[in-house]
This record gives structure tokens, sequence and C-alpha cells, in this order.
């Protein structure tokens, strides 16, 4: 959540306009029959949410969710990690765009010092939560952090994810040239790292992975802007007052927070369905073709 947009005087929305938890809770409900089994708590900062361990609680009491994790910019998960891992939070994605300090501090936008977000990865994994690293490489930025961080993350045994920097929202300045693209960073790894490709764990895997040839631990990367992968895209996103996303990149979500709170459960059902049946989608595919506004990151995560 970049200082510059959410600064002390941002007007934020009015309580009575986010979901409940119970709400959030019911709608995930209505998605596991129509195919649904992996939960993941996105934002923003799911952390910044008072009692977020409440409603991993409630997610994860229901049958049919088999997998529920969240994404977070690791500020805060050292003394939130113990209490969501009781609730039956299973695993965390963390953040980390560089070891160095000062490219650090650079690239997060809020003031966060790295100290405090490897202490959260610490505890995440002292107290059983899988972990896993994000990295957002942006060429004259940080990517002279590729190494580093992939020794750290062997040293740790931690899978580092390397994302190409991406035209998400209006407000990054983004263009093609700040993209570092996969076949590059993949050359930097393999200098010091030969890798092995691995097979997917999962339909719908964003991230290609690979295997050190030598000793244990992976890499990944996710490379929406060179090979893109709309079709094989699997995500419904529900933001914080009850719009659903079908696309990372898209302008607009479907508004279902009233038919929610109506009641109409089989009405609002046949709407999820339909929903998803009649997407089209491709923004990464069609990218530079045409014009169109996309939704922050900030406001409906990764």
């Amino acid at each position: 959540m970049p200082a510059e947009v959410f600064g002390s005087d941002y007007a934020f929305l009015p309580r009575e306009e986010l979901l409940t938890y119970e709400e959030i809770t019911r709608l995930v409900g209505l998605t596991v029959p129509l195919g649904v089994r992996k939960v993941r708590l996105t934002g923003g900062e799911p952390l910044l949410r008072r009692g977020v361990e409440d409603l991993v609680g409630m997610l994860a009491s229901l049958k049919g969710v088999d997998d529920l994790a969240l994404t977070t910019n690791g500020v805060l998960l050292a003394p939130h990690a113990e209490a969501l891992q009781r609730a039956g939070l299973q695993r965390v994605t963390v953040s980390l765009d560089a070891l160095d300090e000062d490219v650090f501090v650079s690239m997060n936008g809020v003031g966060a010092r790295m100290e405090r977000v490897l202490a959260g990865i610490e505890s995440a994994k002292s107290c059983g939560l899988g972990v896993k690293v994000n990295t957002v490489v942006q060429r004259g930025v940080n990517e002279s952090e590729i190494l580093p961080l992939v020794r750290w993350g062997r040293e740790q045994d931690i899978p580092v994810r390397f994302i190409e920097f991406m035209d998400v929202g209006e407000t990054n300045g983004w263009r093609m040239e700040q993209v570092v693209p996969t076949r590059e960073m993949m050359k930097v790894v393999e200098q010091e790292f030969p890798l092995k490709k691995l097979s997917p764990s999962h339909e719908g895997e964003v991230a290609r992975r690979y295997g050190f040839r030598e000793g244990r631990g992976e890499v990944g990367f996710i490379s929406s802007v060179t090979q893109p992968f709309c079709q094989g895209c699997n995500r419904l996103r529900l933001s914080a007052e009850g719009k659903l996303f079908t696309c990372l990149f898209s302008a607009s979500g479907f508004d279902v927070r009233e038919l929610l709170r109506s009641g109409k459960e089989s009405r609002l059902r046949s709407v999820l369905e339909g929903i998803w049946r009649e997407r089209t989608d491709r923004y990464s595919e069609e990218r530079g073709s045409r014009e169109q506004r996309k939704v922050e990151m900030s406001y409906i995560g990764g």
C-alpha cells in the first residue's frame, strides 16, 4: 500500500461497506461446490485488518478448502504467525525484493525495515507454517539481488520466486524496458546454480519451478509479461467490499455484496457460475494491443 497513495489523510471506506468475516466465509463456502479448493488472503496487507486470525479460523473450518494461505509484506508477520497457524493457516508467501537494506527500502514504498520482514519469516518457519518468498525484479533497481536471494533461499530452505515487473494498476510507472525477462534471470541464477525443470505441483500453477542440480531446494519464475499463462488461469479474486475480479489486470469487478447480503444464495451461486463461465479476459496475452485501465494491485492483491 504505497505511502504516496494511502497517506494519513486518505479517506478509507466506511466499515459498513466492507464485507464482514462471516460474509466472506459464506461467499467462499458457495464457491467450494463449484470447484474452489485453495483460498489465499492477500491485499494490500491482510495483517492490517483487525482479527484476521478469526477469518482464518472460519475459512479453515469450511469442508472442501484443502489449502489456506496468506500473502504478506512480512512487516507484521512475527507477532501474528503463531496465532495464524493455530487458527488453521497452512502457508505464507512473503514479498521480499532485496536483501540489501537500501534497495529494500527504496522498493517497498512504506518505510518498512528489512529486519522486521526477516523476523516474520523466521517466526512463520518456527511455528510450522510453510514459507515462500516472492521477488519482483525491476531492471536498474534490484536485478543485482537475484543471486544473493537465491543463496539465502538455499540456506533457509525457502523457495524464492522471481516475478517479472508487471504493469499492474495505473500508478507504478511501468515501462517494458524495466522488465527483466525470465530467461535473463535464469541465466543469472545458472552462473552459480545449474537448474533442472520440475513438474507443476498442481493445475494452474503460475510459477515455473526449477530444482538445483546440486543440493536440495528450488526457485521459481513467474513470467506474466514474456510468457503469459492466461489460458491456464483458474483464479477468482474478491475485494474487501465485495467485488469479484477474474483477472489481475481487470478494469472493474462484479459487485456481489448486495446479493450476498440479500440471503438469496441460490441466485448468488448462479451468478458465480455465470461470472466464471462467461469470462473472456486475457490481458497478458493482449498486452499492448489495446488501451485498458487496470485495477491497482494494492486494491485487489496478487
